[in-house]
């Protein structure tokens, strides 16, 4: 890959992990490596298929009133796989709003996740069982959090053991516009000078909503790791196995006490920034073509084909399971049953607060007075 094809200023040459390139050809690389099994590729394939099939549904039940809002994932799905089958069981994830791919990965409902973003809920997965935390959406936030989780790994003696099933890591996952907030400079800083076992996984999409990356540092991302004192790299992120191996490695040096890595996944956010947002007023379409030349599904299955992992009767079963996985989908997000609308004041303190009491009756007695008025406004059309 050249630097015009990294874009200006953003990498020397040589210096992006890559495995796979655009064809889909092995590429070989003297610091990192990766060896799946058949099987194991299908899965990573699956993976893959079945995250962008949640995006194009979720993004469908937007656009049709049943969601909220999405944030969508489409041009992502390697950098997110990738990490994810890197994991161990024991290992815990700290999500921004747009990391899908995390859940599925760890065994989440995707109904979850989009009771989230129908606003029924606030998230109704178990983060101690599934290692995967509540999604953050204010940018940024979730990586302090990160940092102290990983600290208290730490002073739990989960580190560094030599056990296997014990030792112990975290994953802080941010985008490209993160890296602008004060919480990341913080977290980075925490966490070198505690040495905690953290890998902060930046997604650069290079595009902070309608912010260029280039816009928001004058120099690579994962080269903010030199100021905090730990490693930097960048890795090609439409790349899945690339992902897999160098997050595998930057796992491993944390769970053996190593201390935090910063890893920078290279890779294109291919829709909108979510659903209430319209790239095309900031961005033209022949980057998105540029960009979608280096599909990581497609490269990845081209990968596959040539090795004779992959063949027709997989795609067609795989075919079939994302349809039936994009049904159960619908089906589930139209049969969410709407919150009492009083649940909102339930859950802004641990205990009753005045405040709060008294703006929950006067909801209430409003609430009271609509419903009222809607049965008026009913009988008049019926007589």
């Amino acid at each position: 890959m050249t630097d015009a094809a990294v874009g200006p200023a953003r990498a020397r040459a040589g210096e992006m992990v890559q495995l796979l390139d655009a064809t889909g050809a092995r590429r070989p690389h003297p610091d990192h490596d990766v060896h799946l099994e058949p099987a194991e590729a299908l899965e990573v394939l699956r993976d893959l298929v079945l995250l962008r099939r949640l995006d194009a549904e979720a993004e469908a039940l937007q656009r049709q009133g049943e969601l909220g809002l999405w944030a969508g994932s489409r041009g992502q799905e390697a950098a997110q796989v990738g990490a994810a089958r890197a994991l161990r069981r024991q290992d815990h994830v700290f999500p921004s709003y747009r990391d899908h791919g995390f859940l599925l990965a760890r065994g989440v409902d995707p109904l979850h996740l989009l009771s989230l973003f129908r606003g029924v809920d606030h998230g109704g997965w178990d983060p101690v069982a599934h290692g995967v935390h509540p999604y953050t959406l204010v940018i940024a936030a979730q990586m302090l959090p990160a940092v102290g989780y990983a600290m208290g790994v730490q002073r739990d003696g989960a580190v560094g053991t030599g056990d296997p099933a014990r030792d112990t890591a975290v994953v802080a996952c941010f985008g490209d516009g993160a890296t602008s907030q004060g919480e990341a400079a913080e977290a980075l800083n925490w966490a070198a000078v505690y040495n905690a076992p953290v890998v902060f996984l930046c997604q650069n999409n290079q595009w902070a909503i309608s912010e260029p990356v280039r816009r928001q540092s004058p120099v690579p991302l994962h080269r903010r790791a030199e100021g905090a004192g730990m490693p930097g790299v960048l890795v090609d992120g439409n790349d899945v196995l690339a992902v897999l191996a160098v997050v595998r490695s930057a796992l491993e040096r944390a769970r053996s006490g190593g201390g935090p890595t910063f890893v920078e996944a290279y890779t294109y956010r291919m829709g909108a920034h979510t659903t209430a947002d319209d790239p095309g007023r900031y961005r033209d379409a022949a980057e998105v073509d540029a960009w979608r030349e280096k599909d990581p599904i497609d490269r990845f299955r081209a990968h596959l084909r040539v090795e004779g992992v992959l063949d027709d009767a997989f795609e067609e079963r795989l075919a079939a399971e994302a349809d039936a996985f994009a049904e159960r989908l619908r089906a589930g997000v139209r049969d969410m049953p709407d919150p009492e609308p009083a649940s909102m004041f339930e859950h802004a303190y641990a205990e009753p607060h005045p405040q709060v009491v008294a703006e929950r009756d006067e909801f209430l007695a409003a609430w009271a007075r609509h419903e009222q008025d809607e049965q008026h406004a009913t009988a008049g059309r019926d007589r």
